[in-house]
């Protein structure tokens, strides 16, 4: 009877003893740089889906920490932007809006400009803002560039509603003018697909640079604000030379923002040779972003 316990006991050891060590052991993963070079793994991308709304989340909380009006500044910056315009550049300069009342004009001009400098803007220092977060743990690189997307299509929309406000009073109030949407309202939101790409493509390439010199990152805003005067957000593309023409369209912005005010106002040209430019720099622009930024996020904790 005494030696029963002992017998129980050898027998359960036995039983541990018998589990295969490979039915405990956990799965393992190795992550390794991708050796491509050009590839977008779209399902990682989809899987780190939520790091992306906290990032969005980040982004907005620490832009209007402390601040009064909040998110409301993504509607008073354009409307002090077409103010300031509308006397300066409408009023005092004379500068020609189509016929369009001038409030319209350059908010509808802000809405793809704004939306395509501030992506711009917030991709281009990717690297060197976020260089301790991308030292210590693993996620996608391209997450950071798609939440800094979403938080400026939030300012995108806002600022649209803002416009559909300012034009059904300006209905209201002028019932028989001649400007109006038209139909191509419809092909908007594929122009705004565009814009993201060409914004993503250059904040990409223009962060892989700023990795290495920092000077860029100084260059950027006065890139940005020269690029706005080589485009139709201040002045109608009719008002430029004939000859100077083709120059203008060589800007892929050009044709967006014409796309932008032909849908929401009726007013503005589009010429299949600026369109094919357009279409055309975008896609070059944001393969080579891609490509660039992928070369350099294999060692960019080394450098940045």
């Amino acid at each position: 009877m005494g030696s029963a316990p002992h017998a129980a006991t050898r027998t359960v050891a036995m039983m541990i003893r018998a589990i295969p060590i490979a039915a405990t052991r956990k799965p393992t993963y190795v992550i390794e740089p991708d050796r491509s070079w050009f590839k977008v793994d779209w399902s990682e991308l989809w899987a780190y889906r939520d790091l992306v709304v906290l990032l969005f989340r980040r982004d907005q909380a620490s832009k209007y920490h402390q601040t009064i009006l909040g998110p409301l500044w993504y509607v008073v910056h354009p409307l002090a932007t077409a103010l300031i315009f509308s006397v300066v550049f409408a009023r005092f300069a004379g500068i020609s809006t189509e016929g369009v009342p001038r409030m319209l004009f350059y908010l509808s001009g802000l809405l793809s400009w704004n939306f395509f400098a501030q992506s711009l803007n917030a991709t281009s220092g990717i690297f060197a803002a976020n260089a301790g977060l991308f030292g210590k743990v693993y996620f996608p690189r391209l997450v950071v560039p798609a939440a800094a997307l979403m938080s400026t299509g939030v300012a995108l929309v806002l600022q649209f509603f803002t416009f559909l406000a300012f034009f059904a009073i300006q209905k209201q109030m002028d019932p028989v003018a001649e400007f109006g949407m038209t139909p191509m309202l419809l092909l908007l939101p594929l122009i705004v697909l565009q814009t993201a790409a060409l914004a993503l493509g250059g904040g990409l390439l223009l962060s892989s640079l700023t990795a290495r010199y920092r000077d860029l990152m100084h260059a950027v805003p006065y890139l940005i604000s020269s690029l706005m005067y080589v485009t139709p957000v201040i002045y109608p593309l009719s008002q430029v030379p004939p000859e100077y023409v083709w120059l203008v369209q060589l800007n892929p912005m050009t044709f967006i923002v014409e796309a932008f005010r032909l849908g929401l106002l009726g007013v503005g040209s589009l010429d299949p040779f600026a369109a094919a430019v357009s279409m055309g720099v975008t896609g070059v622009v944001l393969a080579s972003g891609i490509l660039l930024f992928q070369r350099i996020e294999r060692r960019v904790v080394d450098t940045v």
